[in-house]
């Protein structure tokens, strides 16, 4: 039996890199997903993938910094299919390598708008979904390894990424018991699009990030990162809640 057969998910920033991988992904392992991105066009053919393959998608244009987008998203998923069983909080948005030093409000409010305070007016609204209707869940989300120490990005960039460890621990301590799972994933370097989002790269924070960046063993895989994904999703981690998952071929395992 496909293993999230019937469960309803909903994956942010499915247009494309680990969130397409991950919405095909459970989707062939039987998942209805909402794709959602702020790129339409791309979360409309990730879906024509997913159904011309057999599985059952539907795109959603969302701005994630947006709250009543956030909202309407997680409205979408319950009103076309039922329910909602899986949040996988996966969009986010690079910084430009700036210490504190160099970052402005502008660019700090960027970044943790969508990289932190959309991740947790989903988890909110998922959760207190969850908790009226007497339902268990399970939320995933992508932290990255920025968000595990201060070697990997620009200020604004590694604390967006540390708060969504705070948000997914104490989410996860407040609702243990009420059937509620939160686990991260801490992806290392893998082949995606995400310095699309950066602007205005910090020379200086630049070249102090290249001196980690200069020992990465290899970069991964977006399915790679999705395979941990389904894991976290699936009840195969039945028991494994609060933990973030280091996902980076070995790469921060020496620091």
């Amino acid at each position: 039996m496909a293993k999230l057969e019937g469960k309803v998910t909903i994956v942010t920033g499915a247009a494309s890199g680990m969130g397409k991988a991950i919405a095909k992904l459970y989707a062939r392992e039987g998942a209805k997903v909402i794709v959602a991105d702020f790129n339409t066009e791309g979360a409309e053919a990730v879906t024509k993938e997913i159904t011309d393959d057999g599985g059952t998608a539907k795109a959603v244009s969302v701005n994630v910094s947006d709250a009543a987008q956030i909202e309407s998203m997680i409205d979408t998923a319950i009103s076309e299919y039922g329910e909602l069983n899986i949040l996988v909080n996966n969009a986010g948005i690079m910084d430009g390598f700036e210490p504190v030093g160099e970052i402005t409000d502008e660019k700090w409010d960027q970044i943790f708008d969508v990289n932190t305070k959309g991740t947790m007016r989903a988890m909110r609204k998922a959760v207190n979904y969850w908790l009226e209707n007497e339902k268990e869940g399970v939320i995933v989300n992508t932290i990255s390894t920025g968000g595990l120490n201060g070697a990997h990005a620009g200020v604004a960039y590694g604390a967006s990424k540390h708060a969504v460890v705070a948000l997914t621990k104490n989410t996860v301590f407040m609702y243990a018991k009420k059937g509620i799972r939160v686990n991260g994933i801490a992806p290392g370097a893998v082949e995606t699009n995400i310095s699309s989002s950066m602007r205005n790269i910090s020379e200086f924070g630049m070249e102090r990030a290249g001196l980690t960046q200069a020992v990465i063993p290899r970069t991964g895989k977006p399915e790679e990162i999705a395979e941990a994904a389904l894991f976290l999703g699936s009840e195969d981690s039945s028991f494994v809640n609060g933990t973030v998952l280091t996902v980076d071929g070995g790469w921060t395992a020496g620091f």
